[in-house]
């Protein structure tokens, strides 16, 4: 079982074309076999009612299904142009969810493009959290930096706590306690450490404009 998934997602992917810009597509000639359907017509059924699927689901038809003319040898040797339709990815994924699960090799479909989309989600979320852990390091970093700016100026860091605290009142319109009840941070955690990454960019970019003000009014203040 597990030579005939291997060996049908191979045949599946070896049929892939791009366009010169680079779009992967497959033709539904080919496809149309692929899943077994041994009629032009009862395939152009299911890409009909995955075409309806495309539109319910908000995306423009034109996108994924374009209609292109396709030559055929003739029994004469000459050739003649037929009706072809080049599909995307999500094209085809559409076409399989339409089709007849009764079909062994539909029901492959369904669960091949089933698993590439759960393999996308792990690896668009393993992205994001990789960009969460990315901005966190920065604001930390711009943090100790207008730290070591409040020590440099005063001499100590008693005005570290009120100025982040006046950022998220300014950021939040509450309290950073407030905040960490709101999302019920710990006691003992950094507001930080919850925030989703719009939000430890924006605290990491008011921190540096913090850190420049109160650079350029030093500067200032000195003889």
């Amino acid at each position: 079982m597990q030579h005939e998934i291997i060996q049908m997602t191979d045949n599946f992917e070896a049929h892939a074309q791009e366009t010169e810009n680079a779009v992967e597509y497959w033709l539904a000639r080919d496809l149309q076999h692929l899943l077994d359907y041994s009629k032009w017509d009862n395939f152009l059924n299911v890409i009909s009612k995955a075409k309806t699927a495309c539109e319910i689901s908000g995306h423009d038809i034109a996108d994924h299904f374009v209609g292109v003319g396709k030559m055929v040898e003739l029994g004469s040797g000459s050739q003649r142009e037929i009706p072809d339709i080049m599909l995307t990815r999500y094209a085809c994924y559409l076409v399989a969810q339409n089709g007849n699960p009764a079909k062994p090799a539909i029901a492959f479909a369904q669960t091949y493009f089933a698993m590439q989309t759960r393999k996308a989600e792990l690896i668009e979320q393993r992205i994001l959290e990789n960009e969460r852990v990315s901005a966190r390091r920065k604001l930390a970093d711009t943090e100790k930096e207008l730290s070591k700016t409040i020590y440099e100026q005063t001499g100590g860091n008693r005005n570290f706590g009120l100025i982040r605290s006046k950022g998220d009142q300014a950021l939040f319109g509450r309290s950073t306690q407030a905040m960490k009840a709101h999302w019920k941070v710990p006691a003992n955690r950094p507001l930080a450490d919850f925030a989703p990454t719009i939000i430890l960019k924006a605290k990491d970019f008011a921190t540096e404009i913090t850190i420049h003000n109160a650079r350029e009014q030093n500067m200032r203040s000195e003889p």
